[in-house]
């Protein structure tokens, strides 16, 4: 069976992660988020101010519940 080399190629690449964070502010369709690191991010689309949304690569993907983060060391 012969496989596709591109898709062999992209399947060795990460996949763009998926993450959650609060809107701080919004532009136009321009939002800052901020994430639970401390860090924030620019992303395309709008979401209400104070609002949990997910993000993927610099767009606002969906509204995220709003339940509180947790982290663990391990």
């Amino acid at each position: 069976m012969f496989l596709n080399p591109y898709r062999r190629l992209l399947d060795l690449l990460p996949q763009r992660p998926l993450l959650v964070g609060t809107v701080e502010s919004v532009s136009g369709n321009v939002s800052t988020v901020l994430l639970p690191s401390g860090g924030r991010v620019t992303a395309r689309g709008a979401a209400p101010v104070g609002q949990r949304v997910f993000l993927r690569d610099g767009v606002i993907e969906s509204e995220a519940p709003n339940l509180e983060v947790v982290e663990y060391d391990v």
